[in-house]
């Protein structure tokens, strides 16, 4: 399957990027983390069904996969697999969702 990733998630990495580099004073430490969310965007893509069905919690046709404390949100349009957000696991996800 193709990948594609949304502005939003790729805006999405950087902040945490950046709140990672920043709060660890490590860029090499952000950047694996970034590595480690984007590899999985690959397995997706090999595995789209991969992950957790958010049709009845969040929004039909929907998925989850959590990277660490990482969720990435996303779903499968006819042979791509589309990346819509990279959020923390703490947050409410139905309510970042909902704006």
């Amino acid at each position: 399957m193709a990948l594609r990733v949304s502005a939003e998630a790729e805006a999405e990495l950087d902040e945490i990027w950046l709140y990672v580099a920043t709060e660890s004073g490590d860029a090499d430490t952000a950047q694996r983390l970034i590595n480690s969310i984007t590899d999985h965007f690959f397995i997706l893509s090999k595995r789209p069904h991969m992950g957790r069905r958010r049709d009845h919690d969040l929004r039909p046709g929907l998925r989850s996969l959590s990277v660490g404390a990482y969720v990435i949100i996303h779903r499968i349009e006819g042979r791509d697999v589309l990346i819509l957000h990279v959020y923390h696991g703490r947050r409410d996800l139905k309510t970042l969702l909902e704006q």
